[in-house]
């Protein structure tokens, strides 16, 4: 059931780096094209806060965002937020591909994650 919803909220959410959109089952030419501007062929929107859809402090969830930051040194990112109507998070789109993303994710404690290779739709990933 909780799966189900959370399934639900996922698809229903808007995911954003900085001004260029993405949503779930769709395409996103201007992220497509940042991913060719970074010479990768896929990206992921990651959260750091809130971990397994728990609401959390909004300073916990800041210091979470920051040690996300920090593990991105290196990394194409850029910053963004994701959700839908009172639930919005903290998250950065990053130039990997989706295995490496799934790691990271893991790493902080998050359901799932979106996962854009370039020509194709955004797709939701379960890592839990």
């Amino acid at each position: 059931m909780r799966r189900a919803k959370l399934e639900r909220d996922y698809r229903a959410s808007c995911y954003f780096a900085g001004a260029y959109l993405a949503r779930i089952g769709q395409r996103a030419s201007a992220l497509d094209a940042l991913l060719q501007r970074w010479r990768v062929q896929e990206g992921v929107f990651i959260a750091a806060g809130n971990p397994r859809s728990q609401r959390m402090a909004a300073g916990w969830n800041a210091r979470r965002h920051a040690l996300l930051r920090e593990r991105l040194r290196g990394l194409p990112n850029v910053e963004g937020k994701g959700g839908a109507k009172r639930w919005w998070e903290a998250h950065y789109f990053i130039g990997i591909c989706a295995a490496r993303g799934k790691r990271l994710t893991r790493l902080f404690r998050q359901n799932a994650m979106v996962a854009l290779r370039r020509g194709a739709k955004a797709r939701l990933i379960w890592v839990f």
